[in-house]
């Protein structure tokens, strides 16, 4: 079932938003070669700390940190860590804020140091797909539309898209309906309605599109060992539109 979210519970949910593109922020900072995950990780859970909130994710199922931290061919969920970054890594940190009750939930894909012109690209198309995701997403469209935005968008570019890993509602807990693939074909899904809230977070690799598993059975990554990148918002579907909840002032 989808839960609709009212005009409060919708404010409530941005306000923990802005708190989660702060950290963003501050964290687009930090990323220099020679920084840990760890370091990273410690930082934010001492943020929110901080700040009054507290890492949803921690504690989730067992999860262990404050952050998701993904690095080069690790598609999603990778453990921050003691090995320090070095120039030419890409990293995605990814977290979910819990602020007095209502969730907000965003990833970013970092460059550290020098990166290569591909690489390079890879970000610069993973961050435009999310963004193509949202345009889709406005009353009336269907689930279908957004995914299908995003996959020809990623395609076009010589790309692929991750099907196992997908946004998904957000509100009282971190997992709801809709589910929103990054794939799939226009006019199908759920229609798109006022006062949904969801998660778009595109995964975006360089070679092939599947995944495999680390043993530790939460670390996604790149069957071929090739780079990975994601960029996710939370949004908040209004009569006029989405509203991007985790906006971090820059919609480029």
């Amino acid at each position: 079932m989808i839960v609709l979210k009212s005009a409060r519970e919708i404010e409530k949910m941005k306000e923990a938003g802005k708190l989660l593109a702060s950290i963003h922020k501050e964290i687009r900072n930090m990323i220099n070669p020679g920084i840990t995950t760890w370091e990273i990780d410690q930082f934010v859970d001492g943020y929110l700390k901080k700040h009054g909130a507290t890492a949803e994710q921690k504690g989730y199922r067992g999860y262990e940190y404050a952050t998701c931290a993904s690095i080069n061919d690790e598609v999603c969920h990778g453990f921050p860590r003691k090995k320090p970054l070095k120039s030419g890594d890409i990293v995605t940190i990814d977290m979910v804020v819990n602020l007095n009750g209502a969730l907000a939930d965003s990833a970013w894909s970092y460059a550290v140091g020098d990166v290569t012109e591909k690489t390079q690209r890879l970000l610069d198309v993973t961050k435009e797909a999310l963004y193509e995701g949202i345009k889709a997403s406005v009353p009336g469209n269907r689930i279908g539309d957004i995914g299908h935005a995003i996959q020809t968008y990623v395609e076009s570019k010589g790309f692929s898209v991750v099907r196992e890993f997908i946004g998904h509602g957000i509100g009282a807990v971190i997992h709801e309906k809709p589910d929103v693939p990054h794939f799939g074909l226009p006019g199908k899904g759920a229609r798109i309605k006022e006062g949904m809230v969801f998660t778009i977070e595109p995964m975006v690799n360089i070679g092939e599109w599947p995944t495999k598993m680390d043993d530790n059975g939460w670390t996604a990554r790149t069957v071929d060992g090739t780079l990975s990148a994601q960029y996710e918002h939370t949004i908040a579907i209004t009569k006029d539109g989405p509203v991007i909840l985790t906006d971090q002032d820059e919609n480029s």
